[in-house]
């Protein structure tokens, strides 16, 4: 029953070119060329717990240890005393807006309930130095896998000349570099979707959820397809702006206001020219424009299309947030706040930077 619905699922009209079949591109000794083997998208889960093993111990005796030599503390906000009323309310509705109804209904005092709600919000909040060590570990990523995709890339032709990344398609070997590079790279989207969970929880944690599935699904569709090349030049994109992104905020944790503040000039004019400029304007109008002319357009196409065009609109909501920044910053002669998302705060709400909400009380 299971093989019939699978057979369905992967059908070769929706999936392939025209006139192309599975076997057509399958792995094998007698191809003239090494395709992409469709199970190797499963091997990036187990790589992925090798990669959350790997940060625990760089956080614990590398991240942990240089943060708290630069004075970052690693205390936590005091806890509020247990009340087992008062904590079934607060997990029903975190940010209740009613406190005179509920001192009432508790027989207890307005102010006494407000102080127990500020006090229970703010235990749950990660110390400095764990979001430190978080972003520290990302950008050590970003850095490493950018210059390893760099170093892949840089004798590739389609690097050069993204028509490449059509002309001969299905036809396209994969060699053992972008191989791996495809791996890690994946690898590591599917640690930051698991460990999400348990991260800094901030205001966009559903926007960057969609933003690494998305990714997880553009790196398999593009596997499973061989479309593989232009799943590197996009890699190659945004691992380059988000070195600026952990970069600027684990600054602004050490307190290196300076460095932050050209870390964020430089976050700036990378993530607009990768993010706003190159990607819209090369790769996703190479995608949409130049590959129908180049060749014949199947269903599986579209949808790695479309996918594309989501990552877009996800870039388009963080620049936005990203220049109002900028303009406070400006104003206000330094940067403020956290960078494309901030940490739960009472008093933020649910869209807007912590820096930006103060400034609209002021």
């Amino acid at each position: 029953m299971l093989k019939p619905l699978l057979d369905g699922f992967w059908n070769e009209h929706v999936w392939l070119p025209p006139n192309t079949t599975w076997e057509d591109i399958a792995p094998g000794p007698d191809k003239a060329v090494k395709y992409t083997d469709h199970t190797h998208i499963w091997y990036p889960i187990p790589l992925a717990f090798v990669f959350i093993a790997l940060r625990y111990v760089l956080e614990k005796h590398v991240y942990g240890p240089f943060g708290k030599s630069l004075g970052i503390k690693d205390t936590r906000p005091k806890k509020a005393q247990d009340n087992p009323k008062l904590e079934a309310v607060y997990k029903a509705t975190p940010r209740i807006k009613q406190m005179t109804a509920l001192a009432k209904q508790l027989d207890m005092s307005e102010r006494h309930v407000e102080r127990w709600f500020r006090l229970r919000r703010s235990q749950d909040k990660p110390s400095t130095l764990t979001k430190f060590c978080e972003n520290l570990w990302k950008m050590t990523f970003y850095i490493c896998n950018f210059t390893f995709g760099f170093y892949v890339l840089w004798d590739k032709e389609w690097l050069w000349n993204i028509d490449h990344c059509y002309i001969g398609y299905p036809h396209h070997g994969v060699t053992n570099d972008v191989w791996w590079y495809y791996m890690i790279s994946s690898a590591f989207y599917w640690s930051l979707t698991i460990s999400q969970f348990w991260d800094v929880r901030r205001k966009d944690f559903w926007q960057m959820f969609v933003h690494h599935i998305a990714t997880i699904l553009l790196l398999c569709f593009s596997w499973v397809c061989n479309l593989h090349r232009i799943g590197t030049l996009v890699l190659l994109l945004h691992d380059c702006a988000d070195i600026f992104v952990e970069a600027v905020k684990a600054a602004k944790y050490a307190n290196y206001q300076k460095l932050c503040d050209t870390l964020f000039f430089g976050l700036i004019i990378t993530w607009v020219g990768t993010r706003i400029g190159i990607y819209p304007f090369y790769i996703i109008w190479s995608t949409s424009i130049r590959a129908p002319m180049l060749l014949p357009m199947f269903a599986a196409y579209y949808i790695f299309n479309t996918l594309l065009c989501l990552l877009l609109a996800l870039h388009v909501v963080w620049t936005w947030l990203i220049l109002q920044i900028a303009y406070i910053t400006i104003k206000a002669g330094q940067m403020e706040g956290d960078i494309r998302s901030s940490s739960s705060d009472a008093s933020d709400s649910p869209h807007t930077p912590n820096h930006i909400q103060n400034h609209k009380k002021k």
